[in-house]
């Protein structure tokens, strides 16, 4: 299936482009108190080494804020502020050098604060994010539809764009999310319909590792597949660096990035003659740090063989304790089953630096991209 993606105004958050066709990129948001630098900046440094493209940090109170600007020196991605009511953090947000506000311009008081910081915004190039909840939106319009629909979130998303187009500010990219996917993925559908710019999908307080994942897969697997979204963000109650991998293996799936391993395991059945769970599980921990696109394929006994794994790069298939490693298709080697694991893992890591060196190779150029 080819994806045509919906076609976008184009923002630049920290040299991070957004809409116009640009890669769909993924997101995360620190769990650290923001006044704590140091932790901030630790926790900022692993989501970047697991691949995360925009981070976005609360900013509670002005000392937060007096520290944005030491968190986005030490940031090897863009810095989102995640700002609520009170311009004046947004001016000291703006003016500590983030790249992105997220704020929403009819909650932040009069028409002057309003144009303040607008006008800060548009001094310093930073795109504002427009975020509506279903869980909280304006009393009016609750009143009007009864309880929140997807017509209650455009609505809302409306309002608070007219705000920013009236003062000519037009970089901007918003969201419409809600703990239930299908009102999610029906408010988007509706805004795309209606509006051109950039959306970043979420489904909010999605829940546990497990519960969550498979939320935000359905929803966004929905609108992504329609060509709908610019930047995503796996919003689960765990660490949020798995919400950074997740977030890859959706768009993954869907032929959208390809970036990293991606691992094609056998189901468990009564044929298995080899401990696929157990390998599966280790090598994709172990293989986690691999940015390189690569096909990792995990096969438990003949009738599978290799022909299941002929796309693969490399992979193992098992018989009774051994297995064979094979390569784009073709046996290399039998082994012991208690050398698979190691071996498998040493060979694709070799394959991903020979590809990182090809980096500038015609082939290397193909299969990246869209990385």
């Amino acid at each position: 299936m080819q994806i045509q993606r919906r076609q976008t105004r184009q923002l630049d958050v920290g040299g991070v482009k957004i809409g116009g066709g640009a890669p769909i990129s993924v997101q995360s948001m620190t769990v650290s108190d923001t006044r704590d630098v140091e932790a901030t900046n630790a926790e900022i440094r692993r989501l970047a080494e697991a691949g995360c493209e925009l981070v976005r940090v609360a900013v509670v109170d002005a000392h937060a804020a007096a520290c944005l600007g030491r968190i986005r020196a030490a940031s090897p991605i863009p810095l989102i502020a995640d700002i609520h009511f009170d311009h004046r953090l947004a001016l000291a947000a703006v003016n500590s050098g983030i790249d992105c506000l997220r704020l929403n311009p009819g909650n932040i008081g009069s028409a002057d604060k309003v144009r303040e910081v607008v006008a800060a915004c548009r001094e310093r190039r930073v795109p504002i994010r427009i975020g509506v909840n279903a869980g909280s939106l304006e009393r009016d319009l609750l009143e009007q539809y009864g309880y929140p629909t997807a017509e209650a979130m455009v609505e809302s998303a409306r309002r608070h764009i007219r705000i920013l187009e009236d003062l000519d500010f037009c970089d901007i990219k918003v969201s419409l999310k809600a703990s239930h996917p299908t009102l999610m993925v029906d408010a988007c559908r509706l805004f795309a319909a209606e509006f051109d710019y950039p959306q970043h999908l979420g489904v909010t307080e999605a829940g546990t590792l497990e519960t969550g994942s498979v939320k935000s897969a359905v929803a966004m697997g929905v609108l992504l597949a329609e060509g709908i979204g610019d930047t995503l963000r796996v919003s689960l109650a765990a660490d949020p660096v798995q919400e950074v991998r997740v977030g890859f293996e959706i768009l993954k799936s869907l032929g959208l990035r390809h970036r990293g391993v991606n691992v094609i395991a056998c189901p468990t059945c009564g044929r298995l003659e080899i401990d696929v769970v157990k390998i599966a599980r280790e090598v994709e921990t172990r293989l986690a740090h691999i940015r390189e696109p690569l096909d990792v394929a995990i096969l438990g006994c003949v009738v599978n063989g290799i022909g299941e794994g002929k796309d693969a790069d490399i992979g193992v298939a098992g018989g009774r304790d051994h297995g064979i490693l094979f390569k784009d298709g073709r046996l290399v080697r039998k082994v012991a089953e208690a050398e698979l694991i190691d071996l498998l893992v040493t060979e694709a890591e070799a394959m991903a630096a020979a590809r990182r060196e090809q980096a500038g190779s015609p082939l290397r150029v193909l299969r990246s991209a869209g990385a």
